[in-house]
Order: C-alpha cells, then sequence, then structure tokens
C-alpha cells in the first residue's frame, strides 16, 4: 500500500512543475485524496457494501469536487490534476499512468446498458472539459484535446480533436508521458475543412462574376495592385 502510494505521489511530482514535496501532494491535492477514497469506496462495492460505497464517493465528491462512482476502476497512478467537475461514470475503466485535467466527464450516452462508460488505456492524456461518451476504447497513449466531445473509438497514439471528435495522428515517436506533448500546436481538422470550403466558394464566385461581365461584354476587372507595383 505504501509503494503504491509513494509511486502515485512521485507520478505527480513528475507531470507537476508546481508540486514541491511529497508531503505537500499527500496533504494538499484534491486528485491524491479522491483516488484514495476511490480505492476504500471500490473494495466496499466489490464486497457488496453499496450503500457505504456510495457514501464514501459522495463525501469524496464533497470535499474534491471530483465524483468517482465507486463501481468505476483505476489504474495506477492516476494524476488528477485541478480535477474540480471530474465525472468518471459506474462502469467506466481506467488504465495506467493516466493524467486528467479539470472539467473531464467519462460517461455514458443514456441509450445503452451494462457497459455504459469508456475504457481508457495507459499513458492517456485527457484535457480539460474533454467529454468522453460511451462504452468504446481509447488506445494507448492517445490525446484528447480540450473541450473534445468524444463519440467512438480513439485508436492508440492518436489525438482526438473537436465536437464531435475527429482523429488527428501526431507526427515522429510517442514520448514516454502523454503531458510531453505540446498541447497548443495540435491540427483542428474541422477548421482546416472550413477554411477550404471558403476558399472554394471564393473561387467560384470570382468565375461567375467573369462569366456574368463576360456576357454583358464589359471590362473585367483588374486585380488589386500589390504595393511594390504601385511604387513602380
Amino acid at each position: 500500500m505504501f509503494q503504491s502510494l509513494n509511486e502515485l505521489l512521485g507520478a505527480y511530482q513528475r507531470r507537476d512543475p508546481a508540486a514541491r514535496s511529497k508531503l505537500e501532494i499527500f496533504l494538499l491535492y484534491q486528485g491524491v485524496h479522491a483516488v484514495l477514497y476511490h480505492r476504500l469506496a471500490h473494495w466496499l462495492y466489490g464486497h457488496h457494501c453499496r450503500f457505504l460505497a456510495r457514501f464514501v464517493s459522495q463525501w469524496s465528491r464533497f470535499w474534491t469536487g471530483i465524483e468517482i462512482h465507486p463501481g468505476a476502476q483505476i489504474g495506477k497512478n492516476l494524476v488528477i490534476d485541478h480535477g474540480m467537475g471530474i465525472v468518471i461514470g459506474e462502469t467506466a475503466e481506467v488504465g495506467d499512468d493516466c493524467l486528467i485535467y479539470h472539467g473531464v466527464t467519462l460517461g455514458g450516452t443514456g441509450k445503452d446498458h451494462g457497459k455504459r462508460h469508456p475504457t481508457i488505456g495507459n499513458n492517456v492524456l485527457i484535457s480539460c472539459g474533454a467529454k468522453v461518451l460511451g462504452p468504446f476504447k481509447v488506445g494507448d497513449n492517445a490525446r484528447i484535446a480540450s473541450n473534445a466531445v468524444v463519440l467512438s473509438e480513439v485508436p492508440a497514439n492518436a489525438t482526438a480533436v473537436g465536437i464531435p471528435a475527429q482523429i488527428v495522428r501526431i507526427a515522429g515517436q510517442t514520448t514516454h508521458y502523454a503531458d510531453e506533448v505540446d498541447q497548443t500546436s495540435v491540427k483542428n481538422p474541422t477548421l482546416e475543412k472550413i477554411a477550404a470550403l471558403s476558399a472554394r466558394l471564393d473561387l467560384v464566385e470570382r468565375i461567375l462574376d467573369e462569366e456574368f461581365m463576360e456576357r454583358k461584354g464589359l471590362k473585367k476587372p483588374e486585380p488589386p495592385r500589390t504595393n511594390e507595383e504601385e511604387k513602380e
């Protein structure tokens, strides 16, 4: 038990630049408290003490702002950064060495029965505000971008971006820790498609304008002159 706790505190030290010591992390970090409360709640849940398990999880929610259902399966060294507003459902599974930011939901869609919540692989990064909804798998070393809404499976070593989320591959080799990836330089495929459609629309409008001017026998407008041409 102490070895497991020491590894958990070490994971926080590696991933949080603000963490000064293991003692500080143990006493002051809500993510650690939520995981420890969940260990007790999950043990009670597995021994059919469902009311007590739920009581412990609700007590943890009251003190930490993090709601983890006692039935959820949480792997080793889960790092919860800030943590406020996190919700993890009953049939959710989270692998080892994952990093979850505040506002994340591992939930269901309301249409499924039995297994209703996602299965998160090892070394997965889920950024703030992301929603992962449904009984599918997020592969090892995957990244979920901020505020993404993930409704289908995410392959290993891939990034899900947007609403609804689309998969964007990250070039190069995957680093050991998911949070070492630059989270601010991931391309948004939705914005790229909008830009492509806008450029195509401009082209179509220009062609139509030229055809209209040609039919009317009017002179085609000259393209705007550049600054260098005006100087000449």
